[in-house]
């Protein structure tokens, strides 16, 4: 064997392992910077509402009848994810909002809730009127595994 060429071989794998690390490390830090400075206009923009839930479910972000404009602004890569959507009667309009996961879990439909809305994203539930707030549940190993099952 030519203990050389192994040598060289790994020395070039590692070589491309740390500038693979190094780019994962820079992108992530400039992600990280976007996340701040959109987390802080959020909580600028937040306000208690109490809206009536009609109905919620998870759907691709062409589906969800969201206005144009979002589906434009949302990212190639995240234009196939499903998101949890809610519809909910504000005041007298009916709007379609995106709702936190882990609210999106606990939101009970056709009740009305007291919600943090900052645009169109419920970030918070308060409380729902005439029950109690539940805890979301917990979802098993299986059932994460299970990703292909048909959603909710």
């Amino acid at each position: 064997m030519n203990w050389n060429l192994i040598l060289n071989v790994l020395l070039w794998i590692l070589l491309i392992a740390a500038i693979i690390l190094g780019l994962l490390y820079y992108f992530g830090r400039k992600l990280e910077k976007k996340q701040a400075a959109s987390q802080s206009m959020m909580e600028a923009a937040k306000q208690t509402v109490s809206i009536l839930v009609i109905d919620k479910k998870k759907l691709k972000i062409k589906e969800s009848g969201l206005p144009k404009m979002v589906y434009e602004q949302t990212p190639k890569y995240m234009r196939w994810a499903k998101l949890p959507i809610v519809k909910a009667k504000v005041g007298p309009k009916i709007v379609t909002l995106i709702a936190d996961e882990k609210v999106f879990q606990v939101l009970p439909v056709k009740s009305e809730a007291k919600v943090v809305i900052s645009g169109l994203y419920i970030t918070e539930l308060k409380s729902v009127r005439g029950k109690s707030i539940q805890a979301a549940p917990k979802k098993s190993l299986k059932d994460k595994l299970m990703f292909w099952k048909k959603d909710k």
